[in-house]
């Protein structure tokens, strides 16, 4: 693995620069606010980097795999869904309006109905994500899928190539920017989402930490640490997904 594929220099700039700007803002927030709801980044980082060892890193771990638990779960779903809805215009016409309906739905509002039927386990939360991830997937690829021209398939078709041969070398590499864009733009709505549905019925998770195990014991200081781990969580998880970019769809201009 070469230096530049992983661009290490740029993310390492951007999120130094960021962060610093971040700490400055908040302590002339915390100076003028002067109040023990608002504490200063540097006892909220005492904290953070005292229990990211301990209490908070598990909390963190469990959100962490919360959520690439879901991604995989929607991508192996909605993905082959969506090739199928794009290619095969009839199986389209009929889940179309399905789509329709329940796509600009607000996905948390199915909390309660998944808690009831699936308890509230890691299950209802990997679900309740899954279930934005997987439509936001599955009308991208299904569009794009739509969009290959039919010319080139034919083209394909005339060396040989089976059904096996069209879905790794024409339908999965047309439809995979598609896929990491869609992840992109979704994954700040799911990690909001599991926050919401850490605070319900569990005992784990960042959400839980946050609200339940330190802002309902007036915990402040830890309950910024708790904010502050989760914003790097859903950072983490966008560079993660801008390396993928990188590595998986090089052809693209500004990719190298």
């Amino acid at each position: 693995m070469k230096w530049r594929d992983i661009a290490v220099v740029p993310y390492l700039c951007q999120g130094a620069v960021g962060f610093v700007a971040t700490l400055v803002i908040w302590q002339l927030m915390s100076l003028l606010i002067n109040r023990p709801v608002f504490p200063p980044p540097s006892q909220v980082l005492v904290v953070f980097f005292s229990q990211i060892g301990g209490e908070l890193g598990v909390h963190l771990l469990v959100s962490g795999g919360r959520v690439l638990a879901a991604i995989a779960v929607s991508v192996l779903t909605a993905v082959p869904a969506g090739l199928g809805l794009g290619q095969i215009r009839a199986l389209n016409k009929f889940f179309a309006p399905l789509i329709y309906i329940v796509y600009p739905i607000p996905k948390i509002v199915f909390l309660p109905v998944i808690l009831v039927l699936f308890g509230s386990g890691d299950g209802s939360k990997v679900l309740l994500v899954g279930l934005i991830l997987f439509f936001q997937m599955l009308v991208v690829v299904r569009d794009q899928a739509a969009q290959l021209r039919p010319e080139l398939i034919t083209s394909v078709r005339s060396m040989g190539a089976g059904r096996r041969a069209l879905f790794r070398f024409v339908y999965l590499p047309a439809c995979v920017p598609a896929v990491i864009t869609a992840l992109r733009v979704s994954i700040g709505t799911a990690i909001a989402v599991l926050f919401i549905a850490e605070t319900y019925a569990t005992n784990s998770g960042l959400g839980y930490y946050i609200v339940v195990d330190s802002w309902g014991a007036l915990r402040y200081t830890d309950m910024y640490a708790g904010v502050l781990a989760m914003s790097l969580l859903g950072l983490a998880l966008y560079f993660l997904v801008d390396w993928l970019d990188r590595r998986l769809c090089r052809w693209r201009e500004g990719t190298e």
